[in-house]
């Protein structure tokens, strides 16, 4: 074999060598499907809201194989796991105030009392919150807790804030300290037993809790409040007309910076809803989120 046809031999089988290496790396670096690609910045940000999946290799394995994690929570539930930072306290008019001056003061508390009643009004309740991107607290009675303890699920599993509004719904300013005790502490001990977590707020019934209410809800880590803006629904009876207006109407003529809003799980109150929380923005107020408010008041 002549020297010329070696030398064309040799250099075909570098340029075969080199032609194979170009196209591996090209294989291996962009031929990954699209969907892992997509998926990718929804798995880092799973990753980020705990500590568990930051920590874990196996927190982000959908995403690798192009699926859909079976991590992401359901966007109408609140995991143990997400942080919010507290940015504003209550005062003693009850009303919500920013801790600092720069931020957001033109806010309201939406709270609903006397719960849990039927998954008819809860479920619709809760879709006007989240339309709205809204967050509330639900004053649960135990009562109605220890009857129905699937519907305190519901409230929590689709992201309400329990509180704590007494067992039985009384007038506590007046009763013995022992008695005081278990209406409160009840509560804590059923809603713990269903949701693994304990009310942060108290409202007495009637707004009335008295020193000794005020004493066992501080005891409990809870926060004490009644309301500084009261919609009146429950002055309103089925038979009435024009209960959205009145409602709507109620609400504003009281609004200020800082609004504590009380309505209740009334059927007129979540057909109300969805207007009033629009015409509360129309007048450029936002929603605060109960998580972010201090559990002591200044």
């Amino acid at each position: 074999m002549g020297k010329a046809t070696i030398t064309l031999l040799l250099a075909a089988c570098l340029l075969s060598a080199c032609s194979t290496g170009g196209n591996s790396g090209n294989t291996a670096k962009g031929n990954e499907p699209s969907p892992s690609a997509a998926a990718q910045p929804a798995a880092t940000a799973q990753a980020a809201a705990t500590t568990e999946a930051t920590a874990s290799p196996e927190a982000t394995p959908a995403a690798a194989g192009g699926g859909e994690s079976t991590a992401t929570p359901l966007p109408t539930e609140t995991t143990a796991a997400e942080e919010v930072p507290v940015l504003y306290h209550m005062n003693k008019n009850y009303d919500i105030v920013p801790n600092d001056e720069a931020t957001n003061k033109k806010v309201v508390l939406l709270t609903f009392d006397d719960g849990p009643k039927e998954a008819e009004l809860i479920n619709p309740l809760m879709d006007t919150l989240d339309k709205h991107k809204a967050k509330a607290i639900f004053f649960v009675n135990g009562y109605r807790v220890k009857e129905h303890p699937e519907l305190l699920e519901l409230i929590h599993k689709r992201g309400g804030v329990l509180g704590n509004h007494s067992w039985d719904h009384i007038v506590l300013k007046d009763k013995p300290e022992a008695e005081v005790k278990k209406q409160i502490e009840d509560v804590q001990t059923i809603v713990k037993e269903i949701t693994g977590e304990t009310p942060h707020f108290f409202r007495p019934p009637h707004g009335a809790g008295g020193d000794v209410g005020k004493k066992i809800a501080a005891a409990n880590g809870m926060l004490y409040m009644t309301w500084s803006n009261g919609s009146l629904d429950w002055e309103m009876k089925a038979k009435d007309t024009g209960k959205t207006e009145k409602l709507i109407a109620n609400v504003t003529s009281q609004l200020h910076s800082g609004s504590n809003i009380l309505m209740h799980e009334l059927p007129w109150t979540v057909e109300a809803l969805d207007s009033l929380l629009t015409t509360l923005e129309g007048k450029g107020y936002s929603f605060v989120d109960p998580r972010s408010i201090e559990l002591k008041m200044r």
